[in-house]
This record gives structure tokens, sequence and C-alpha cells, in this order.
């Protein structure tokens, strides 16, 4: 596994990559991994929050196989994806390649040597349209975490990395290992690809009250827990009617409704950005059944599931219709 690195990398791009590897070599990774970070002509590496990182490899050096190259992004990439000599090199390297990828902005230095012509692919989200201007050739998709097209890979933006590496190690050693790493590293296990890349519950100001705040994070981020009134009232440690009375205060609604909403907003996300059936994003959202499903969202959308996922935008509460 060869780490391609260049100033103004973003260090959580590698970390996220080399951390997740060498946990999986920790729990028994057979083969192990062979993990190293190479730079053009070994060069030692100012990252974008300054840290300096000393090369294994000078890029030009590697010779043979590799198993998997990885260009890691930040806000050199620009300049990096100008570097003819050093995209001569990733051109080289990826031929000599089992799979290729790119986290976040890296994905501009492969576009530049070539790499992701024709092919469907995805960055952070704020630099999604600058990549579609300067590649027409290359598909842009900044909805998903990460994409596999053939043996090419790209992740979204910065802590996607872990993501995506969880997948190349489910991939190579099956689900068990992979669900270990992603409980060693204390995240979640693990975000699908077609997860949006920004929450649609980030969208308004947080709940000024801290109780609330809580609880609508918490909702957020369990879905599938039981979400009822009384559950959600007995984990903060109030009444459901103190719960309510807060909700109606600073949010406008019931828990029970907000707890629909967030439901039915997730499962929007996964319609538009997943082939999944309405069943299994019923499940995955916390929804009894896609019976249940379509008429939440024929309440807070007033269109079907099928007639979302046609849509070029994404629906606004309360303002689409069928026709």
């Amino acid at each position: 596994m060869l780490v391609i690195a260049y100033g103004g990398s973003q260090i959580l791009d590698i970390a996220s990559v080399s951390g997740a590897l060498e946990t999986a070599n920790g729990y028994g990774a057979k083969p192990p991994y062979s993990i190293e970070l190479g730079t053009f002509a070994r060069r030692t590496v100012a990252t974008s929050a300054g840290i300096s990182l000393h090369a294994d490899q000078a890029v030009e050096g590697v010779a043979g196989r590799l198993d998997t190259l990885i260009v890691a992004g930040g806000t050199g990439c620009e300049q990096a994806a100008q570097d003819e000599r050093l995209l001569a090199e990733i051109r080289r390297l990826a031929r000599r390649s089992r799979r290729v990828a790119s986290v976040c902005t890296g994905a501009f230095v492969l576009a530049a040597a070539g790499l992701l012509d024709g092919r469907r692919v995805t960055t952070h989200w704020g630099w999604g349209e600058r990549l579609a201007e300067r590649h027409p050739a290359v598909a842009v998709d900044v909805r998903p975490l990460y994409i596999r097209d053939g043996n090419v890979y790209t992740a979204a933006g910065v802590t996607s990395a872990l993501d995506l590496t969880l997948s190349l190690i489910e991939e190579d050693h099956g689900p068990t290992l992979a669900r270990a790493v992603a409980r060693e590293l204390v995240t979640h296990l693990h975000r699908p690809a077609d997860q949006a890349q920004i929450s649609v519950f980030l969208s308004s100001p947080p709940p000024e009250d801290r109780l609330v705040r809580d609880v609508t994070g918490y909702i957020t981020s369990n879905l599938t827990a039981d979400l009822t009134p009384r559950a959600l009232a007995a984990r903060v440690g109030v009444s459901p009617r103190h719960l309510s009375r807060l909700f109606h205060a600073h949010l406008g609604t019931t828990p029970a409704r907000a707890v629909r909403t967030a439901r039915t907003e997730a499962a929007v996300v996964l319609i538009r950005s997943s082939g999944l059936s309405l069943a299994a994003i019923a499940r995955r959202c916390g929804f009894a059944s896609d019976q249940t499903l379509r008429q939440a969202l024929l309440d807070l959308y007033g269109c079907t599931g099928d007639r979302i996922r046609r849509m070029p935008d994404m629906p606004q509460a309360g303002t689409a219709r069928d026709g």
C-alpha cells in the first residue's frame, strides 16, 4: 500500500488510511498490510497543518507490483496536479496497481493524470464543481462518501478516508475484521458509501436549549433506536411531558414529529443517492415498513419515493407535489 503525499497534503487523509490499516494488522490481517508514504524525490513535505512528514519512498523509485495506490488530498492538490513529473509517476504506478484511490481533493491529481476520465467519482463537496469544470470527461458526484468505479476508488472529504479504508479492509479480509477495526478506532460501523456527505440535519441552527440539542443529536445519530417520547425522556432524565414542552418551546414541534421528520429526511438522502429499495431504506432509517415510509414522504414532501428519485434537486418539505 503506497500513499502519495505532496506539499499541503491533509494529514487526516493520510492518518485515517494508515491508522486503519495498522489496526487491521494488529487484529491479524493476513497477509498484513505494508504501508508506505511516497513523495517525489523522497522529499519531506509540510502538511496543511504545518506538520512535516518524512517519506519512506521516492515515487520514481518504486518498482514492481503494487496492491493499492492512494493519493491524499489537501490544499496543495492544485499545485500537485500541475507537476508533470509527479503525474507521470502516478500514471506509471497506477498501471502496476491492483486498485487506485484518492481521498478528498486527491481526485484532482488523479484526474490530471487522466485516470478518472469516463468514471463516476466523488470529492469534497466544496470542490466538486471545480473538479467537474476542469475535467469534463469525469462524472463528478459529490453526494456519496466514496465511490468505486472498476478498480478506481474516490472518497469525499477528510474523515471519509476512514470509511473508504474500512471498505477496503472488508473487501480484502471480510466484514468481521472491518468491524473489529471500526470498534478499535471508536468510529461508526461503518458509514455506507451512499450516505450523504452533508447531513440534512445540519442545515438549521442547533436548538439553544442544551437538553433539546442533546436529544436531537441523539435522534439523528440513532435513527433505528427506540425513539419513542418515553425512551427519549428517560435518556435525559425528564418526564415525557416536560420533554414535549421543551420541544414545543424550542422547535415548535413534538418529539414524535421530530423523530418522524428526521427519519424521513434521512430516507430522502438515501433515495436520491443510492439504488437501495424503499424497503431497505425504511429499515435503515428506522421505519416499521416501506408503507410507513411512503406515507411519511407524502406527508412531509407531498410526493412518492419514485418521484423524489427522479427530481433534479433535493425536494423541500411541503413544496413537492406529484403532477
